[in-house]
């Protein structure tokens, strides 16, 4: 089955968050269960294009907002795993950046090349999947758009990873879709505004979210797409994350200070976490809790000043956080790098590399997210041996089991506040002095199998009902 993804994210090109992980890695596991699976991004002014060559494939014009705007599309001069092509559009994609603070003719103009290329194949995809809002017009325009008509036929599926986020822009803009029968604008309507994600909701043939529990929740709490997703729910479905076992595998990460595997987890956890603490001046002895992830109201990192201020005077634990986002709370974080020197350090951005080291060398990782999809964070902790403490919401809910309970493994609070989290770091310390429990638990979670297979699977069986 042949099968195209576009997204405004892919690793190992652009990553801001999980998107580009699940469009990094879905392709390549569809590839491993024999279909043919390529994924369409933006052509970004970032490292990844910037190191490698690239050979064009196609080239065209983009009509918008009263200028022509001429595209390319190139792929890899070189043969990888599975197939990027990039929509190069010079004076709107060719950017720094991903995302910027209106980017509705940057992504219009990205989908409407994405479907005057396609249009022109002979072999035409037999299923068209796309990702979040910066995608969401594709269904709408492949069944509505005069000039795209040659396309109303193939199925759609659209994948909801953040419903936070929509895309909304205003009525008056309508005039840079391609013209349609202007009698089905409801189509793009939601709350008197052009709402994408509400828009591939209606269009899409099917829909899904990143977790089953995810699409629960966006029934009750979807950022004023309840209703709707109700209405639609016959064609929505949630289905699990997974992770790329090969790039996220103790045994061969090429960034660890010690590899290792689950006879050997130990050890080579402990070099891993001696590596960090002497980096950063910690105990090494004291258990090590690390935060992976961007600054939101959505993580709950709106409580780390506090919760960190106050927790710190009281136990003896080593606090790590890596991350970047809302200016506040960075400002707040790094702050405390100067209170707390021997046992605090927030490390400011995003780096891949100190990434991986801290799944092996953390003993803890902390995600008390209000909100997670389906969240990757804690499938990487596990498969690395560090135990999560997590919100019950979401993903998390889907994957952690909290260790009180029959085959628990993870550390989980039913709310995310400041007290609830306090109780959460004081059980986390109490089964850190519990090393026969911990070495356990840690035997226990790297068993855990959250490959992308079984989820590539799921997305094949939906496939084939859409195609039947």
């Amino acid at each position: 089955m042949a099968i195209i993804h576009v997204a405004a994210e892919c690793f190992p090109v652009a990553k801001v968050g999980g998107l580009a992980d699940v469009v990094g890695a879905l392709p390549k596991f569809q590839n491993k269960n024999n279909q043919k699976a390529e994924v369409i991004m933006p052509f970004y002014n970032l490292p990844f294009t910037q190191k490698n060559k690239f050979k064009e494939i196609y080239k065209g014009e983009v009509p918008i907002s009263g200028t022509n705007y001429t595209f390319r599309v190139v792929n890899l001069s070189k043969k990888s795993e599975f197939t990027i092509n990039f929509i190069d559009i010079p004076e709107l994609l060719y950017t720094e950046y991903v995302y910027s603070q209106d980017d509705t003719i940057r992504f219009l103009a990205f989908q409407i090349a994405v479907l005057k290329w396609i249009s022109s194949w002979e072999n035409k995809p037999e299923i068209i999947h796309v990702h979040d809002h910066h995608t969401a017009l594709i269904p709408f325009m492949m069944t509505q758009s005069y000039q795209f008509d040659v396309l109303k036929n193939i199925p759609t599926v659209f994948t909801i990873h953040n419903a936070q986020y929509q895309g909304w822009f205003s009525h008056e803009k309508v005039g840079l879709i391609p013209k349609f029968d202007f009698s089905k604008v409801g189509l793009l309507d939601w709350n008197g505004e052009i709402n994408p994600m509400a828009t591939a909701i209606k269009c899409a043939w099917a829909v899904t979210t990143v977790s089953p529990s995810y699409m629960e929740e966006l029934k009750h709490k979807a950022n004023g797409l309840e209703d709707l997703l109700k209405h639609e729910s016959g064609k929505c479905i949630g289905i699990l994350n997974g992770i790329d076992t090969e790039v996220w595998n103790p045994e061969t990460d090429e960034y660890l200070k010690k590899n290792y595997k689950r006879t050997n987890a130990i050890s080579g956890k402990k070099t891993n976490k001696n590596w960090l603490c002497e980096q950063y001046e910690f105990d090494k002895n004291k258990p090590l809790i690390a935060f992976i992830g961007r600054f939101v109201h959505d993580k709950g990192c709106d409580l780390f000043a506090e919760l960190f201020t106050s927790y710190l005077k009281e136990l003896d634990v080593s606090i790590l956080i890596l991350g970047s986002g809302d200016t506040k709370i960075q400002e707040d974080l790094t702050n405390l790098n100067a209170i707390f020197r021997d046992k605090y350090k927030y490390v400011a951005g995003y780096n891949e590399a100190l990434s991986h080291v801290i799944y092996a060398g953390a003993d803890f990782l902390l995600m008390p997210s209000r909100v997670e999809p389906c969240g990757l964070n804690q499938m990487y902790s596990l498969r690395y041996g560090t135990i999560p403490i997590v919100n019950n919401v979401g993903g998390l809910k889907d994957t952690i089991i909290d260790y009180r309970r029959p085959d628990g493994f993870g550390i989980v609070i039913t709310e995310s506040n400041v007290l609830e989290i306090k109780r959460a770091l004081d059980e986390a310390v109490q089964l850190y002095d519990n090393q026969v429990l911990l070495k356990q638990i840690k035997n226990q979670i790297m068993k855990i199998d959250h490959s992308w297979l079984a989820s590539a699977k799921e997305y094949q069986q939906l496939y084939k009902k859409l195609k039947n």
